[in-house]
Order: structure tokens, then sequence, then C-alpha cells
């Protein structure tokens, strides 16, 4: 099995702090610099489980990286390089305390708060009659609060977020727009794979000179859902569940062995052969979203090969 990363501990120059959040770890430098590193650590239901997933972090930061390229053209990001296969340097932006959720199909979180009977989510109302993975008449933006480490994201209506002062009104119809536009071009280049871009979630941030710009990760398997667009239609016919792409396949197996992140539950025992699945799923998914075949980078010494490369950029 592959070596994983799940810690790191680097002194790059200039170093000021470091953040580490769920799966990704934050090293902000002078100048208003900021190296961010994808480990393989692998979260559900905002838990961190035990155990990374080989590969994992290069599949995000490639994907996410990939993405970001694909959509400069209509919303500014953060990206300046990916010197490594796990890392990503760019601009340090303040982040909006929310994240842009938005939604083509009711699935995931959306479908289970419509089957304990709830009809409106984050203050948008939602049709009867609808089945799990039913299409909306058109995709819906529901927002969540960004939660402090080992706290749970929190569903919130534009008006909350407005009453709140997490964001500015004037901010916020930015956010939508950017948010719109990003969905739409996710749901074209997910099209040309065969895929279904079901959801998924963006954040934001402000440069030092006051512009709003994409942040964090694009159209992963983390932050994103996919269908397969084959048959989609005759599995929601016959009532069948759909052939997706996501890390939903985690969440099922978790709540199947009794642990949804509730307090009291223990995460169960993830064994090699379990986890050797879950990283040739996500493998699967780096192929299928990008249309290339995935390339392992060497994992023999992770730090010593990320520190090796970002000492690289920096100095050039």
């Amino acid at each position: 099995m592959a070596q994983t990363l799940t810690d790191t501990n680097f002194e790059f120059p200039g170093q000021q702090r470091v953040y580490k959040g769920k799966v990704r770890e934050v090293y902000y430098l002078e100048n208003n610099l900021l190296v961010m590193v994808a480990t393989d650590r692998l979260s559900a239901f905002d838990v961190v489980m035990p155990r990374g997933i080989p590969y994992k972090g290069q599949i995000l930061n490639q994907i996410a990286t990939r993405m970001m390229q694909a959509t400069e053209d209509l919303v500014p990001n953060w990206l300046l390089a990916t010197p490594d296969p796990n890392v990503a340097v760019g601009v340090h932006c303040e982040p909006f305390k929310v994240e842009m959720v938005i939604r083509g199909y009711l699935a995931g979180h959306a479908a289970r708060e419509y089957a304990a009977g709830k009809r409106e989510l984050c203050g948008v109302p939602l049709p009867e009659g609808m089945r799990e993975n039913d299409a909306f008449p058109e995709p819906i933006i529901t927002p969540a609060t960004k939660a402090e480490k080992g706290d749970h994201d929190e569903d919130i209506s534009r008006e909350g977020i407005l009453e709140r002062g997490l964001v500015s009104a004037e901010d916020y119809a930015v956010l939508e727009d950017y948010t719109r536009k990003l969905f739409q071009r996710g749901t074209q280049l997910a099209a040309e794979r065969g895929l279904l871009l079901v959801d998924t979630k963006y954040e934001f941030g402000k440069t030092p000179d006051g512009r709003i710009v994409l942040i964090d990760e694009i159209h992963t398997p983390d932050s994103s859902r996919y269908f397969y667009a084959s048959g989609y239609r005759e599995r929601q016919q016959r009532g069948e569940a759909q052939k997706q792409l996501s890390k939903e396949f985690v969440r099922q197996w978790l709540i199947a062995n009794g642990f949804q992140g509730k307090p009291g539950q223990e995460v169960p025992e993830m064994t090699d052969a379990y986890i050797d699945t879950v990283s040739n799923r996500y493998i699967e998914l780096y192929e299928k979203i990008t249309g290339v075949p995935f390339a392992g980078a060497d994992t023999s010494d992770i730090p010593g090969r990320i520190e090796k490369n970002v000492l690289g950029y920096l100095r050039a």
C-alpha cells in the first residue's frame, strides 16, 4: 500500500502561521502568499477518519487545479501555481464565513431533509412530490456557515446571512452570481465527460486589494456530487439508486456501520482492504472527471518531496 500524508510540520521561509483544517493544511507566508497542502485525510460528517487514503490529496489538488484553470475566464481565483502534486500556492485572501452550496438535484443532505418532511431548505421552498435524485426545476443555492474545526457546518438562508452580518448585501450578490456561473460551467464540463453535476460548494475570499475571488477547491469529489448521465432517467423511473461519483459512497458505508458523526458514535474500523477500495474509487473519480489516466506521485517520502518542490518554487 502506498504511503499517506496525514500531517505536516513545515517551516517555509517567511512563514507566519499555520492553519490545519479537516483535509488541508494552510501555511501563511510573507507578502500575502499562501501554501495549501492537500493531505490524504478523509473527512465525512465533519469528522476526520482515523486513517489516510493513498493519493487522495494529490487527486483533490490536481482536479481542483484543472477546474480553476477551466473557469478562470468566468470567475477570478486565488491560484498562482501548483509546485507539487499535493500543493497549491496562491494569494492569501480573507475568506467569507459562508460556503455557497448549489444543488441541481434532490440528493444527499437535501434529500435527507426532504425525507424528514421539510419543504424549505435555507429559505428556499422545495416542490412537493419530488423523489430522491430528481432534478430541481432550476438549481437552488443553499448556503452553509463555515464551521470551526470539529464543529458541523449549518444551513443558513440568504436572509440569515445578511441579518447576522456575515456578508454584505453587495458582496452576497457577487457570490450568488459567481456561484451560478461556476455551476453552469461545471455542468457543461461534466456533460462532456458523460456526467451530471448534482451539487457542489464554492468558497470565496477577498484579496488584499478587495477583489472577490474563488478559493479552496472546486468540482472535486470531496466538494461535489456527480451522477453518470447514461441511464439516469431509467434508474429514476425504476426507483433505483443512481450511479454516482462522489464521497457519498464513504458516507453510505459509515451510515451502514452505525456512524453519522453524532455524539457517542464511534468510527467503524477501516481495514487495509477497505482503504484500498476507497483509494481506487478516488482514482476512478479522477480519471472520469478529468478524462486522463491517473499517475500517482512518488510516496516514499511525501513530506520531503513537498518541501523540496515548494522551496524550489519560492526560490524561483
